[in-house]
């Protein structure tokens, strides 16, 4: 082990507690683990888990799914929100194809190189799919550490240098071992050490918590806004996608104008959906979604 507290603990109670997770069983191919890191970016694992098992039923390698027009991976998205994501992981499967032989590549900087897979992406399928040592910061990692080490109720709202070399000081020596770290600690953030009540008593670190022991000061920093939906342009453009992933055929504009009364804003919200590459403008006047 490394210096790292609180591994041991941390590991054990994982072995005990860990949800089983399809994308986390040994049988998971590197595919499955980059889809549900995907799905899973603000989306929680309830909502993930159908979709999750619907897409890799309909597109099990990469090159399933690039051999079919982005739009369809649109309409598989369905309500998974931030549906550019789909695009995204559309991109990711015809660059795995046409330049990685069809296999997602094991290297780490080969994987930030893909369209669409960041810092946290790249370290977490490096980690997960093929057991090596990175870091992996997401928002449960940062939350524990934070509360953990820097004793404070919540991480900065962006993640800093500080954060990044906190979590590599902490990681294990044996590749295997810091990838089992990575997701045992994320695993602690969102079932124990969550945002708005986290259950100190069943968590195995409680007593080296620096905030619980510093008597869980209250967070003074900028204001946490949480996130709306309702009547925000995301709804709209959720509102617009279901019309079209609904019809196996390109809609009219009217099809459109009758899911908002805003006319403004429902306008706004197409132009940005045509603007992302979600939906096509035909010539005729019917949009669709990508071909």
């Amino acid at each position: 082990m490394s210096d790292n507290p609180y591994s041991t603990a941390v590991l054990a109670w994982y072995e005990t507690n860990a949800r089983d997770l399809p994308w986390r069983r040994p049988e998971a191919s590197a595919w499955s683990i980059l889809v549900s890191e995907i799905m899973l970016q603000q989306t929680p694992v309830v909502r993930v888990l159908p979709a999750w098992h619907a897409w890799m039923e309909r597109w099990p390698t990469p090159a399933d799914l690039a051999g079919e027009p982005s739009g369809e991976a649109v309409r598989m998205w369905n309500r998974l929100g931030y549906p550019r994501r789909a695009l995204r992981l559309h991109a990711c499967a015809v660059a795995i194809t046409e330049e990685h032989g069809g296999r997602v590549p094991d290297d780490h900087a080969t994987l930030l190189s893909l369209p669409g897979v960041g810092a946290y992406t790249a370290a977490a399928v490096a980690s997960f799919a093929f057991g090596q040592r990175h870091a992996i910061l997401d928002t449960n990692v940062r939350r524990v550490l934070a509360r953990a080490e820097t004793g404070v109720q919540y991480p900065p709202k962006t993640q800093t240098k500080a954060e990044t070399a906190l979590a590599e000081s902490l990681l294990p020596p044996t590749p295997s071992v810091a990838a089992r770290w990575g997701v045992a600690v994320m695993e602690l953030g969102a079932l124990v050490c969550t945002a708005r009540t986290p259950a100190c008593a069943d968590c195995p670190i409680a007593g080296q918590c620096a905030w619980r022991l510093a008597g869980k000061p209250a967070y003074d920093g900028p204001p946490r806004r949480g996130q709306t939906y309702a009547g925000t342009d995301r709804q709209v453009r959720g509102r617009l996608l279901a019309v079209l992933r609904d019809s196996a055929h390109p809609v009219p504009k009217e099809a459109l104008d009758v899911v908002w009364d805003d006319g403004i804003q429902r306008e706004r919200a197409l132009d940005a959906l045509v603007a992302d590459g979600l939906v096509d403008p035909l010539d005729d006047g019917r949009y669709a979604l990508p071909g």
